[in-house]
């Protein structure tokens, strides 16, 4: 398989680091806007890798990334970027003829009126409307397949096949016991996108109700995390589980809650207040005269960069799908999961445990395609997909999940 990663940031960098020790890759073009950071990504690994290249790519140039596709001759375009880029890396995957995969689905826009009551454009809606493109095409876009989502899609459609008769509630539930030291506040993931889930209108689906809104940070939950990271306050985020789950699984409601804590909120919700999470540019003065900048580029660019957070973070972060319903007519919950703790990552991969753990899975299904496995067509959720695979691959690659009954 011959793959083109755009993006090689924290996540894309781990992915260089994870596929170089599996055999169904033939060659890997890592491409990034900033050339420098691909090449580093390459001369990181091993001296005799020669499937690696790197190379300057505009991920917004969409005629560019399809062309480079075609040259590399690429099966597959995997999306490290943030989701700002998916549409014309999805729609260039399209039109080279290759199978797509990304972690993250395309934006969604608030509804202009009722923004906490309603949806508006919904996470993913601009890839659903081709799906019947890819299907055509026989082409996979397999999209949201990194942690979350991705591998605790991959947990509901174990827990729907498996597990359960009839399914009450899938609820993901994402915490961590992780800081970092020296910084007051240091996100572990790219602020960009932490800001669009937190900050955004979370969305909720019910039976009968469909897809809604409610206010960010909304109903506050403590639930208790394994492998000792213990009880976390956990509140409603936007996330792009809420909107794959119910297209393919049955279940009466599905949340996301994430873990943040009191401190994060708050100044999530200070950046709000002040603007300061805003995409839409401003003037500012310049050393040659006023230029237009991105209020939350800004924010990003002050904050240190996730992936050289790694030497400073101690900890684990866990993320996991808790699922309750009957099992022949006997009330069950269990919570399914994969934590991942820092110190090991570090040590194995030289990549920090949030990082890591996203860019595993997309490697993951990778696989899967390469080898027939995972072989369907369109614009599919990891749920769509048969989930066992997955999950003995995750043992395969020195990462098992694990199963815990109840709350």
């Amino acid at each position: 398989m011959r793959v083109l990663l755009v993006g090689a940031g924290g996540v894309g960098t781990a992915v260089t680091r994870i596929v170089a020790r599996r055999d169904f890759l033939t060659h890997m073009v890592v491409a990034d806007y900033d050339l420098a950071r691909a090449e580093a990504a390459v001369a990181a690994l091993d001296d005799q890798e020669s499937r690696f290249s790197a190379l300057r790519l505009d991920a917004s140039d969409e005629a560019a990334v399809r062309r480079l596709l075609v040259e590399e001759g690429c099966d597959v375009l995997l999306n490290a970027t943030d989701p700002r880029f998916v549409m014309p890396l999805f729609n260039a995957a399209l039109a080279a003829g290759a199978h797509y995969v990304d972690m993250a689905m395309s934006l969604s826009v608030p509804h202009p009126a009722a923004p906490y009551e309603q949806c508006g454009v919904k996470l993913g809606d601009e890839q659903f409307a081709l799906a019947e493109a890819w299907g055509s095409a026989d082409r996979l876009a397999l999209v949201g397949m990194g942690v979350e989502p991705g591998l605790s899609d991959v947990f509901a459609r174990y827990a729907a096949d498996e597990l359960f008769d009839e399914i009450e509630e899938i609820g993901v539930r994402d915490g961590a016991n992780l800081t970092v030291e020296g910084y007051d506040f240091a996100p572990s993931f790219s602020i960009w996108t932490t800001i669009e889930e937190c900050l955004n209108p979370p969305v909720v689906y019910e039976k009968g109700r469909g897809w809604f809104t409610t206010a960010p940070f909304s109903e506050p939950e403590v639930f208790d995390f394994p492998e000792g990271i213990g009880p976390v306050e956990c509140v409603n985020v936007e996330h792009e589980e809420v909107l794959l789950m119910p297209r393919w699984l049955d279940a009466r409601r599905v949340t996301f809650k994430y873990g943040l804590g009191d401190d994060f909120i708050a100044k999530l919700k200070t950046l709000h207040d002040l603007g300061l999470d805003s995409t839409a540019k401003v003037t500012v003065p310049g050393a040659d005269g006023p230029v237009q900048v991105s209020p939350r580029d800004v924010v990003a660019a002050c904050l240190p960069d996730p992936a050289t957070l790694g030497d400073r973070m101690k900890g684990k972060t866990c993320a996991g799908t808790w699922v309750k319903g009957t099992k022949d007519g006997v009330a069950r919950e269990v919570y399914l999961y994969h934590v991942v703790d820092n110190e090991w990552t570090m040590r194995e991969y030289g990549s920090q445990a949030v990082v890591w753990q996203t860019a595993l899975n997309p490697v993951i299904a990778l696989e899967l395609i390469a080898d027939g496995t995972w072989k369907e067509s369109g614009v599919l959720g990891p749920e769509a997909l048969p989930p066992r695979p997955f999950l003995d691959l995750l043992g395969a690659y020195g990462a098992p999940w694990g199963l815990r009954e109840g709350h």
